[in-house]
Formats: C-alpha cells, structure tokens, sequence
C-alpha cells in the first residue's frame, strides 16, 4: 500500500525546479492555485471554526497546518508547540509532514524551514501534496484511481451532453460547460442546461461556480475570468476544484453505487419471483387439464352403433396428434424452468424453489402417469369395442335374415292349419291331405334347425350387449311361440285327419266294390294333387330363390375381396414408413445422449451441435404427420393387425414425444451448465474432469448417478462422511428427492464456493446507505434512490420498522434484505 500511495503521489508531484520553471512560464498559475488552494483549505477548516487569509503566512506556525490534517484525515496529531519561537514553528511543521509521510507519500524538497520562512511556492507545492494525497488519490472509478479515477469519472457523468468532451484537467474546462454538466448530472434541478451556450464560458463557468457555493457547499476557488483568460488554466487548480464536486457528490455516488446493488439484487430476486410464478400457474394449467382429462380416457360407457365409436375413436385420434403434443411441449418447458430456476437461485446463493404444495415436479409426474395408463387403456377398450360393434352389426343382420326368411315360410300356416276342410272330404280326399300333411311335417321339421339358429343369435347378442336386445328377444320370442303353437296345431289337425280317415274308412267299405273299380282313377288323381302341391310349394319356389342368390354371394365375395386387397396395400404402406420412421428416432435418442456425454469441443459447441440436431429433428414432422394420415386410414378400414411391422402409432407417438423432449432437456441442461461456469469461473478443462467423473461413475449410462453411484464418487474424491453428512449433501443435490443426482447439481455443487453472488450483509448495507445510516428506511427515500417498479417492489415487501427510533412510516430494510436471501447450503 504504502508503495502504491507512494508512487502515485510521485506521478503528480513535481521537484522545486519544476515548480520554478511553471511559476516563470506562466505567472498566473500561481495565482490561481493560490486561490485554489486557499479555498480548498477553508472549506475543511472552517469545520473546525477557522480559516486561513495568506496561504503562505497562515500556515507558518503550523498550527492550521495540523489542524487542517486533523479535519481531513479525521485523526489526531501529535500534540503541537504553543510557542511563539522559530524552533516551534519548525517543529509544528516537521510534525505536520510527519503525519503527511506516515500516509505513504515522499515529499520532494520541501521542508519545515522553507514553510516557515512563507516560501510560497514550497507551501503552494506542500498543498497540492495533501490535496493529492487527501483529495483525489483515493478516487477509484473502474478500476483506475487518482488523477486518472477523477477524469474517468468526469467523462462518465458528463457523457450523455452535448458539446462536452473531457479529456484533461485544464482546457477542457474553459468553456463552463462541464462544470455546469457535472451540477445538472446531480442535480438537474440547479441548472437549466439546455439554456447554456458555448460560446458564453463567463455565464457557463460563474453559473457553475454560483450554484455550487450556494447548493452544494464548495467554496469559490477560482474565477472565471482567471480561467477565460489564461490560454491553458492551472491543472492543479483545476483538479482541486474538480475534486470537491467529486466530493460533494460522492454521498450520491455512494448511494448510486447502493441503489445499483439493490436494484441488482431485485431485479434477480423479481426475475426468480416472475419463474417462480410462470412455473405456478404452467403447473396448475397443466394439472388441471391431466384433471380434466382422465375422467373422459377412463369413461368407459359404451356406444350403440359403429358410427358413434369410431367418432370416439376419431376423438382418441384428435387428442393424440392436436391436444396432447402441446401439452407434452408444456411439461418439458416446465421441467426445463424448474431447472432454470434452481440453477438460477443457487448462483445467486439463494434459497431452492419449492413449489406449493401438489405442484411439485414428481406431483405432475405422478399425475401424468395416471394420465398415461388411463390413455392406455382408453385406446385398446376403443378398438374392442369396434371389434365387438362389428361383430354384434354382422349377428344382427344375419338375426334379422333369418328371422325374415322364417316369418315368410310361417305365413298363413297357421290359418292353413285350422282349416276344417277334412269334415266335407271323402276318404281318398282325406288320404291325400293325410299325405300333404305328413309333407308339412317333414317341412316343419326341415325348418326346426333354422329356428334354433335364430334363438341362438338372439342369445348372443344379449351376451354381447347388443343395444337393441328387447326387440330382437320380442321377436325371437314371437317366433319362438309361433314356432310352439305350429307344433301344436300340427299335431292337433293330424289327430283330425286320422279320426276322420277312420271314420270314412268303415263307411268305405259299404263301397268297396265301387272302391276297385274306382281305384285307377282315384290314385291317378291323388298322384297328381300330390306332384302339383310338392311343386309349388318346394321345387319351383326353391329353385328360384336359389338362382338369385348365387350371383349375390358372388358379388359380396369379389367385393369382399377388393377390400382385403385394399386393406392389404394400407397394411404395406403403413409398415413401410413405420419401419424407417421408427429406427430413425431411436437412432436420434442415442446421438442425443452421446454429444450430451461426450467431451468433445467447448459447452457452446456442444450447444451449436444440439440446435442442429433440433433443427433435424423439427423438419422431420412432416413424415410423422404422413404416418398419422395412413394410420386413420387403416382404423377407417377396421384394420387391428399388421405383420408387416413391429410398430404401432403409439409407439411412434411415444418415440417422437421423448425425442423432442430429450432435445429440449439437454439443450437447457447445456445452458445451465454453461450459466453455472460463467458465475462460478470454471474453466474448460475442469468442465472437462467434471464431466470425466460424472460419467465414470454413471454406471448405468443413463446421465444421472443414482445414490450409491453419488456416494462412490464422493468417497473416490476423499470425502469421509456418516450417513447424516451423506444426507445433507443429498438434500443440496437433489432438493426434489428424486433420488439421482443430475450433472448439473454435481457441478454446482463441486464448485459451490467460487461464485461470487451479493450477500443479505451487503444488500443490507446498501440500504443503509439509502437510509442515510438510519435503521430504518422511508418510503420516500425508497422511491427517490430507487426506479419506480423496484421501489414498490420493496415497498410492498418490506414490513413496518419496529424498533425504538421508528418514526412513522419506517421500513424494516434488514429483515427484508435476510428474506430476500433465506438459508442457502451452498
């Protein structure tokens, strides 16, 4: 230290020689710095009520001399001669360069002597010695001090005005205009600078100088018509009065630098806060839709008729290809916040977010599994309901052909059955209707099978839950009871036709000899009652219906064969594109998991390579949406099989929703890395060793260590730890209990002390400063020092100051500033 003041003093002091040729050169230097110097002398001493008229005569005895160190250094000097001799005077004055040489500074030739004899260029050279020394060498401006510190300074402040450029401590300044700019930088009010011209610098400079004793508590030191007047002003003259506008102002750069840290800290705390609340809500979106959908995947209330299932099975499709996507995008974006965030907090050594309650990340994750399983199962109940719709359409028309074809045959069979035509036939007639008789039974027994069939796919369909059941039992019931009362009348009129035959028979044989002789003709006219009635009833009608079906079966095979044929080819195109499209995105999921892996390259090279890859990825929608179109295809066409591939369009669904997933986790896991390198300072190389042991140890290749594996890399590295250190590490490590440990927590916390982040104690302290020292700070000074969002921001947060020097309307600015950081284990 002592070096450093040391050296940077000897940059702007001067040897007496040098002080000599200046005063020659230009005579008017030394008028100016004697102005300078004197008012810059006054303005500290008359703190201590006092001041000096002659530069070089007041500071002869060296008393104002060591009273004017005390003020500016705040410290106490040696205790001084009170004498009036010559010796006492040097020994004040030796006391006093002393004191000046303990602060680290060489003085060039000047000594006590020289003060005493009011030598005025030793005195004036003395001066500028404590100015620089006091004044200006510990002005430090981004990261340049002194001289260099004030000019730096000078031209930050007064950058944004026009026709101000400066660039040294003298002509710069000729114009008025930067004094006037440095006043209105600070306080607008003082100044109305658009008023100001160039070509005015007495109205500049004595405006300035004016404002300045009157607001701002600096002294006059020079006047403007020394500094108009002189073709080059006095340098030191110029950078003492510069210095006490510095001064002047440096409560406010204070309390800019302050206000800068806070609305630092804020703006990171409300950053946080925004995640915090876009993480919330995303949550509670996502929640409430997985809420909403559930019950309809699990609603498992079948349709009546085809048309309404495969609409269901259309909304199925809908789902998958238009609403779920989006919603997979969102719980990906919201995983990536999340992680953002914790990355985030912990670089700015703050608390890890915890979501509220059934929000966390294993909340939605658990809900998306239900989810899932509903989905499912949603699917393979829709398909076997279509199946079980085809079938009970396919039963119930062969019910209903069935059913008609009987009800045709039964037709006024009944009525042919009550019939009392055997009470007026004769014997023969009662013979031949015995004979046409015993046919219909024949033929009602020929129709038994059919009835059975009908009541065997009545029953099946109320087996399968057909839904219009009741009119098929009523029916099926119908024919059935028809079917009974048949049999029954049936039976009933071949009793008839045998008593009556009976009968006839024994009054027949009164006539018998008439009987043989009538024989021929009788039988001949039996045989041809009986081939006329087989005829119309079985042979011709028969045949007919025959002939007609024939070229019908034929038809509905060739066109049942055209459609399996078609079925055949959506089969092959499906199987095609499935079977490229699905290697395809495996293949992708790997080199994904290989460049996040592997070393190669720089972390934005790694970044570079994956952004490619995403944009790959994206132009490959179109084929997933190609594959989408072929496979409503298929399920229009009630297809449930194909061997021609081993994927289905879940599987591709599932493959393509991981894939883009994957992608946007590791391009975000890519990015917090290189977040936590950038404020943590890590190199390359040690990103490249952290890396080399995370995969070392990722046994399971899965880019995350389970616990064991996080506990044999800890152990590998020296930590020797009970299970108790183990479990606090853990909960630094992985706060969501998940149980693994991602690389991005291994380099946080691997690098946990190197960030250099704002702590509670220095935010704490910069709100004291605003405060004005106080405990306490007001609403008013919060909305003068800070911008408006940001005041309202502590305003709203900060509570009511309690302690016994509150006075209405007092912030608690501390406990504010411990909240905004919480406990943090890193």
């Amino acid at each position: 230290m002592d070096h450093y003041d040391s050296q940077q003093t000897n940059d702007y002091m001067q040897p007496e020689e040098d002080w000599d040729r200046d005063l020659l050169l230009d005579p008017a230097w030394e008028k100016q710095q004697r102005k300078t110097f004197t008012a810059w002398c006054n303005s500290h001493l008359r703190k201590a009520g006092t001041q000096i008229e002659n530069i070089e005569e007041d500071f002869r005895d060296g008393l104002k001399l060591m009273l004017l160190l005390e003020v500016i250094s705040g410290e106490r000097l040696a205790k001084p001669e009170r004498g009036k001799m010559r010796v006492h005077k040097i020994s004040n004055v030796n006391k006093a360069l002393d004191f000046i040489a303990s602060k680290g500074v060489k003085l060039v030739s000047i000594g006590a002597e020289e003060i005493v004899d009011g030598n005025v260029k030793m005195t004036l050279g003395m001066i500028w010695t404590i100015i620089l020394r006091f004044a200006i060498q510990d002005i430090s401006v981004e990261e340049t001090s002194a001289k260099e510190g004030l000019l730096l300074w000078c031209q930050r402040k007064t950058a944004p005005y026009k026709n101000v450029n400066i660039q040294n401590f003298h002509i710069s300044w000729k114009d008025g205009l930067g004094f006037c700019a440095l006043i209105h930088r600070h306080r607008p009010e003082l100044i109305d600078y658009g008023k100001l011209r160039k070509d005015d610098p007495l109205t500049n400079l004595n405006t300035a100088f004016d404002v300045a004793e009157k607001y701002l508590d600096i002294p006059k030191m020079l006047d403007a018509e020394d500094i108009v007047g002189t073709a080059r002003p006095d340098e030191k003259a110029i950078m003492t009065y510069v210095s006490s506008f510095y001064h002047a102002f440096s409560g406010a750069q204070k309390a800019e630098t302050a206000a800068n840290r806070i609305c630092k800290v804020l703006a990171v705390n409300q950053e946080n806060e925004q995640l915090m609340e876009d993480y919330e809500k995303l949550a509670s979106d996502l929640l409430e839709w997985i809420r909403r959908t559930i019950p309809w995947l699990e609603n498992r209330a079948p349709e009546n008729t085809m048309h309404a299932m495969q609409q269901k099975l259309e909304d199925f499709r809908d789902y998958r290809r238009l609403h779920k996507p989006p919603k997979v995008q969102e719980k990906c974006q919201l995983e990536i916040n999340f992680n953002t965030l914790q990355t985030k907090l912990r670089l700015s050594n703050r608390p890890a977010f915890m979501p509220s309650e059934g929000r966390m990340v294993s909340d939605i994750n658990n809900a998306w599994g239900c989810l899932e399983q509903a989905e499912k199962g949603y699917e393979e109940w829709l398909l076997n309901e279509i199946r079980r719709l085809e079938r009970l359409d396919h039963l119930a028309e062969k019910f209903r052909q069935k059913a008609s074809i009987h009800e045709a045959w039964t037709d006024g069979k009944e009525a042919m059955l009550r019939q009392k035509d055997y009470e007026t036939a004769t014997l023969s007639e009662i013979k031949a209707l015995l004979k046409k008789h015993e046919a219909f039974e024949s033929d009602l027994a020929a129709h038994q099978d059919r009835v059975e069939q009908i009541a065997a796919i009545a029953q099946e369909l109320n087996e399968l839950d057909y839904y219009d059941s009741p009119s098929v039992n009523a029916r099926c019931q119908k024919i059935c009871d028809q079917w009974d009362n048949l049999g029954a009348l049936t039976q009933k009129r071949r009793e008839a036709l045998e008593r009556t035959e009976k009968l006839l028979e024994t009054i027949d044989q009164l006539y018998l000899e008439y009987a043989k002789r009538a024989a021929p003709f009788n039988n001949w006219m039996e045989g041809a009652m009986e081939d006329l009635q087989d005829t119309f009833i079985v042979h011709t009608i028969e045949e007919i219906q025959v002939r007609q079906l024939v070229p019908r079966r034929d038809q509905a095979l060739t066109e049942e064969h055209a459609r399996q044929q078609h079925n055949e080819r959506l089969r092959k195109q499906f199987g095609a594109q499935a079977n490229v499209i699905g290697p395809w995105i495996q293949t992708k999921m790997e080199e994904i998991g290989r460049i996040s892996i592997e070393m190669h390259g720089t972390l934005e090279d790694q970044l570079n390579h994956l952004r490619q890859y995403e944009k790959s990825i994206v132009n490959y929608k179109p084929k997933i949406d190609q594959l989408e179109g072929d496979h409503q295809l298929i399920q229009e066409a009630l297809i449930f099989d194909n061997k021609h591939t081993n994927y289905t369009m879940e599987h591709i669904r599932v493959g393509w929703e991981q894939l883009l997933t994957t992608i946007a986790r590791t391009i975000n896991e890519v990015e917090n890395q290189i977040l936590t390198r950038d404020a943590k300072g890590i190199s390359q190389e040690q990103m490249n060793e952290f890396r080399a042991s995370f995969n070392h140890f990722d046994r399971k290749k899965t880019g995350m260590m389970d616990t064991d594996d996080f506990r044999a890399c800890l152990i590998s590295m020296g930590y020797n730890m009970g299970e108790a250190e183990f479990a606090r590490i853990m909960s630094i490590v992985d706060p969501n209990r998940l149980g693994v440990v991602t690389f991005q927590a291994f380099i946080d916390f691997m690098s946990r002390e190197t960030a250099d982040t704002d702590t509670a104690d220095q935010v704490m302290a910069s709100f004291k400063i605003l405060a004005g020292d106080k405990n306490y700070i007001t609403v008013d000074e919060l909305r003068r020092e800070l911008p408006p969002d940001q005041a309202e921001y502590c305003i709203a947060r900060m509570a009511p100051y309690t302690g016994p020097d509150a006075v209405p309307g007092a912030l608690d600015y501390m406990s504010f500033s411990t909240a905004l950081y919480g406990e943090s284990d890193l």
